[in-house]
């Protein structure tokens, strides 16, 4: 069993949680992710690795509540035990030999964006920070952001914090300023990352995109996380999760992505409604 260690609220919708779990604390590395199930019978779900103590033997996760699997997960407390935490899986980011790069994060995507960042930080590399929320209320890991960044700038789609707008705006001007960015690192919504490549693309600016479909056992037997990158199949849990940008067909991602909303909607009224009877 994997025990909860640490857990906390970082905005009305997303919490942080460390987990006891050794082994994958030893190999985890950033860009990986495991694979978590509450229950013997519950369901499967991906998460990126947020973070690791090697010395403490724990990994962190940080998780949306957006279905019926991540409820049943934020009702789970400190010393309780999750049933399975599987990991570390598919390829960690490139970094070695990157001077400077631009991260850019968007909502809870920002909490897969802050290790990459913090890894290139302590490598030396110069780590502009580009990352974007709905609104203030939403902003998470600002402090981390900031540690980890030469420089880095908060959106806000509203304006209610930092600049408003959205990532590309800034990261565009940056570009077109002069920044010569060995690659942009683009973490968040589809849509967004999709907008990003729009953006680098003119530019010739090399890419990374980190795709999170839906994924079932996290081995490439089920098919599940599949994607059309540079015209061929590949599976963001064993060839990803990260792909150069500019080969991956997003209209694909995010209509397959939305061939699930059904489902999802079904699972969130039915978690609901067990959390409400045992109320």
């Amino acid at each position: 069993m994997y025990k909860i260690v640490r857990k906390e609220s970082l905005n009305p919708t997303v919490t942080l949680m460390e987990i006891e779990a050794p082994f994958v604390a030893r190999k985890a590395e950033p860009g990986q992710f495991i694979i978590l199930r509450t229950s013997e019978d519950g369901e499967r779900i991906p998460l990126t690795v947020a973070g690791y103590n090697r010395e403490k033997g724990t990994v962190t996760i940080i998780y949306q509540i957006v279905g019926g699997t991540t409820m049943k997960l934020d009702h789970m407390n400190v010393g309780d035990c999750l049933h399975d935490f599987v990991g570390p899986l598919g390829k960690k980011t490139h970094v070695e030999g990157l001077k400077k790069v631009a991260v850019v994060g968007g909502g809870v995507g920002c909490a897969i964006a802050l290790p990459v960042a913090q890894k290139l930080h302590e490598l030396g590399c110069e780590v502009h920070s580009f990352i974007g929320f709905r609104s203030k209320d939403l902003v998470i890991l600002e402090k981390e952001f900031k540690e980890a960044s030469t420089k880095m700038t908060i959106m806000t789609d509203d304006g209610s914090y930092g600049e408003k707008g959205v990532v590309t705006m800034p990261l565009k001007a940056a570009i077109e300023a002069g920044e010569n960015y060995d690659e942009v690192i683009a973490i968040g919504p589809i849509i967004m990352m999709k907008f990003v490549v729009a953006t680098t693309k003119p530019f010739n600016v090399p890419t990374v995109v980190s795709m999170n479909p839906i994924m079932i056992d996290g081995t490439g037997m089920c098919g599940g996380c599949r994607l059309t990158v540079g015209g061929k199949t590949k599976f963001a849990c064993v060839d990803g999760p990260e792909f150069d940008g500019f080969e991956v067909d997003f209209d694909e991602a995010m209509s397959r992505g939305r061939s699930y909303a059904e489902f999802e909607q079904h699972a969130r009224e039915k978690a609901c409604n067990l959390f409400k009877e045992a109320k």
